[in-house]
Parts: C-alpha cells; structure tokens; sequence
C-alpha cells in the first residue's frame, strides 16, 4: 500500500491549507518576509508532493517589513468554481501592537492569474474562508487586543463575505474563546455539526490541534474533552515536534487526512534547535461514535510514516541522497527552488544576460537591510546537507563582499564572505551574526580568479571551505560554525521561519560593484532527523 513519509514538505514550509479540487491535490505554506509568496505545491496521491509556484509574485512587495512578519497563514479553498486564497500581510509586530492587513485573491486556475487583492479587514490574523452548503460566506480568524491589560488573544470571530459586494458585512461576532494561545480556526460543514479546527498552545513546543463543535454556525461551539487531537507536546523525544496548526481534506474515497506543521529538531548540549523551520505533514483520521475527530492509529502523536488505503505500490518519499544544480543558464530565476528577500531582484540586480552561462548579482544592501538586498535563497530540507558554489569577484574594499550563507534572518546568519581589504587583500573569512554581536574568523589569502566556496551543514554544526576552480582538494577554514543559532528556539525575540543556504553580494559603497555565479550545487544527505 502506498505510505506517506512525513514530513511531506520538508524544510521551511509552515502553516499549510489543503484543498482537493476533482483528483487534484493543493497545499498552500505561509513563505513571510520571503518573496514570491505564498508557496503552492501539488499532488495526485498524497505521497509525492511537487512546488508548482506562488500565488504572489510579480509586483508583490514586502520592503519594510519586519523580521517574520510578512505573509501569515495563507487560506486556500475553493467555490463558485474559483479558487479563494486569504492570506495576513504582518507589516508591525512590536510589543502589544500589531498592524495586519488581511487580504483575499481568486483565481480560475490554481496557476492563476490571481485577482487585485480585496481588503478583509485589519481585526487579526489567520482568516480563512468557511463555504457554507446553503451559498453564504464566511471568513473566520483571529481577534487581536493591543490593550495590555487584556488578553492578546481575544477570541475566535466569524463574519460574514459578500462576494457581489465585494466587502464583508463589517460585524464580526466572537464564537471561542478559551484561557489559552488560540490561533489558525477552520471551520467545517460535516453532516449536522459545524467543526471548528484550532491551533492552541502557541506554535512552539506546546503546540496542538483541538477541535470544537457546534449545531449552529454561529455557535456556542462546545470544545472537545480531550485535550488535543494531535500534539507531541508531552513525547519530547519524538521526531516531529511542534505539531498542530492543520486543516481537513476529504479524499475521493470518503477518507479524512489532517495536514498540519511539525518541526524536526537538531539537538545541540541536550537542548533541541528547530534549525529547519516548521515542516508540513499528513496523518489520517477518522471520526468516533461521537463524532468526535480521532487520529487514525489512535493516540494523540503525530506519526511519522502513514498507510494509505489502496493497492500502489510503495516508493519512498524520501531518498537516501538526492539534491539539485543550478548552472544559471535558464536565463531567469527558477522560484519553485529560489527565494528572495521582501521583493523580486530586478533584471539590473539579477542579470542573466551580462555573461551567459553566469548568474551577475549587482551587489545591494547590507544584512540589517528590509530593503535592497542582494541575494538569492534556497531551503534546507535535512539537518546533513552540502552546498558549494562557483564565484568569480574581486572585490576592492572590506565594502564589497560575496559568498555562500547560511541565512536565518537579518540577526541570524553565517556568511562565507570574499572580500579586500589592504592588510590582507583578496581573501576569505567566516563573518556570523547573532544577535547584536558579529564575529570574524581569520583571514585567509585566496588566488585571484573564481573560486568554489562550500557550506557543509551536520546536524547542529556547519563547517566552511574553499577551492580554486579546477582543482579537487578543498581547503577547510579551521573551527565549526554554531548552524544551531539560526532557529526559532535561539535568542529571546519571535522568530518563525527557518534555515537557507544561498548566495549574496553587499556593495556598500553602492557603486555598482558586481560578482558573477556560474554555479550552485546542493545536495540532502541521510543520517540526522
């Protein structure tokens, strides 16, 4: 029988919203400060996933925003014969105040094009849409209080949508509350019961998925007396931790799947880091006796590998090495695999045409930037994962620097830098930033002409070396690098996405200074997590 091998969507890939359209499969992830946006990925069996795009692309910018903010829980569903996407812009998240834009695009085709976006409102985040059977709409989401003496979650709110009108009916009414974190609401039709599916226990370690229900839409929806459907907040040994924030898909057959993220962490001195973010999975599940929504296999854990009903033949999900090269040569940005911060790179910051066969990054900001910078992203989907480069620079200045990094956000990276400066003149140096505080290995000299530079990621630890072009010995700079730092659980401030490896160029002096990439090679490797 054919088995799903979780996670699905391995690497930074949060918050997923299915949807089955005939014998189509979607997944919509939040993608936050990372551009285009709102990743979609596609399948026929539920086993074998494929990144087919995003929802928001071209003309799409997020320059300004803030560290994991950004796009939040995107929506997908599908009516009328459209599909609906609602999705949170978080443009400030400081203290108790947050300024959120809530949106909704549709589209004929899940390839779009995609509609000029209808504002929903700035009440909270997390909309989704509820398609009610009697033809009514309904977002449900939600309710944020800035006040400090009042509980920042406050509520659960549901609200009419008038598509003809093109608004929503602008009263919301609160149908759940509890004392507790509670985020991510779908609502769901299933026979004489409205479902209400929620994130509680925040998304980190104490994250779950319970269920609460209700004769009428707008309730009171009464809440399930087990304490969560799926959790893994009391297994801390498990593989998948963090596991919650899902949603409900009803295969062909009649059969329930749950997708839902999960994290699998690294451990570092006995403490678990989730360096490669929140990852998507699938469990079945089936409803009671009661009605209640119950996981398949019984219990409250997430599972790793889950049968499927049916007679195909079982191919894993997961091969032992498997990875990609880039040799540029597309003549554009392939962004199934590449990402970008806040905004598209321009032909003039990205230019495929200066020396074909090259990728030509005109260098751009510096790391604290939400603006302009230079650099090109990919995910990490393992904790074991190599990935070298070919670079040609020459830098003049400490000013002008590119290299390979390993980029959680703009206070948590490791950069394998080329840079000048009169001491030591073309050279290579580990620079990381934690925090506040950056650091700087020791310089060491490298020949002119290009280079391959290597980010070599076991586990906890990264380690970085270097080679001229046509030679196969490689040079390691001395010392491992702490990979475990880039993470949500490091550091005090909210962080929400997860681990890239990719290539960036700075030009501080802003003169146009440019470094050509002729090559990227990545490869996942098996033996951790």
């Amino acid at each position: 029988m054919p088995v799903i091998h979780n996670p699905i969507l391995r690497g930074f890939n949060p918050d997923p919203s299915i949807l089955r359209v005939g014998e189509d499969y979607y997944i919509a992830t939040s993608t936050f400060e990372f551009h285009p946006a709102v990743r979609l990925h596609h399948s026929r069996d539920l086993v074998h996933w494929r990144t087919i795009g995003h929802a928001l692309d071209e003309g799409f910018d997020l320059r300004g925003i803030p560290d994991s903010g950004g796009v939040w829980a995107p929506s997908l569903s599908y009516a009328d014969g459209r599909f609906w996407l609602a999705y949170s812009i978080v443009r400030t998240m400081d203290g108790d105040d947050k300024d959120i834009d809530n949106y909704l695009v549709t589209a004929d085709d899940i390839a779009g094009p995609w509609s000029e976006p209808v504002h929903l409102g700035s009440r909270g985040f997390d909309f989704s849409f509820f398609h009610d059977p009697d033809g009514t709409h309904w977002i449900v989401g939600v309710q944020w209080d800035q006040r400090p003496e009042h509980p920042s979650f406050s509520g659960l709110v549901v609200e009419q949508y008038l598509p003809d009108e093109r608004r929503t009916s602008g009263s919301a009414s609160v149908v759940y509350r509890e004392d507790g974190l509670v985020e991510g609401p779908n609502l769901y039709r299933i026979g004489d019961w409205y479902h209400l599916l929620i994130a509680a226990g925040g998304t980190g370690w104490n994250h779950g998925i319970t269920i609460a229900r209700s004769r009428s839409l707008l309730g009171p929806y009464e809440r399930d007396p087990r304490e969560a459907v799926l959790t893994t907040r009391d297994a801390p040994g498990h593989p998948l931790q963090k596991a919650g924030h899902g949603e409900l898909v009803q295969t062909p057959e009649g059969e329930w799947m749950l997708v839902h993220l999960a994290s699998r962490p690294t451990l570092h001195l006995g403490e678990r880091y989730s360096t490669l973010g929140r990852e998507t999975c699938l469990q079945r599940v089936v409803f009671d006796d009661d009605g209640r929504l119950r996981l398949a296999g019984g219990g409250h854990h997430a599972s790793v590998d889950v049968a499927l009903p049916g007679d195909a033949e079982e191919v894993d999900a997961a091969p032992a090495t498997r990875g990609w090269t880039d040799g540029f040569d597309a003549g554009a940005l392939d962004t199934r695999r590449w990402s970008t911060l806040r905004a598209t790179l321009p032909a003039v910051v990205a230019d495929f045409r200066a020396r074909p066969g090259w990728l030509r990054l005109r260098g751009g900001h510096s790391t604290a930037s939400v603006f302009d910078q230079s650099m090109i992203l990919t995910r990490v989907e393992e904790h074991r994962a190599s990935f070298e480069v070919l670079l040609d620079a020459s830098p003049r200045t400490p000013r002008e620097a590119a290299g390979p990094i390993a980029w959680y956000d703009r206070s948590g990276w490791i950069w394998l830098q080329v840079t000048h400066d009169d001491e030591n003149g073309r050279h290579v140096r580990v620079v990381r930033r934690d925090g506040g505080t950056t650091t700087r290995s020791a310089p060491v000299a490298v020949p002119d002409g290009p280079l391959r530079l290597r980010l070599d990621l076991e586990g906890p630890e990264l380690r970085c070396g270097w080679s001229v072009a046509d030679a196969e010995e490689w040079m390691p700079l001395p010392g491992a690098q702490p990979a475990w730092t880039l993470s949500d659980d490091h550091g005090p401030r909210l962080r929400f996405t997860g681990l890239f490896f990719g290539v960036r160029a700075d030009d501080l002096d802003g003169r146009g200074w440019t470094v050509d990439l002729g090559r990227a090679d990545l490869r996942f490797l098996p033996g951790i997590g």
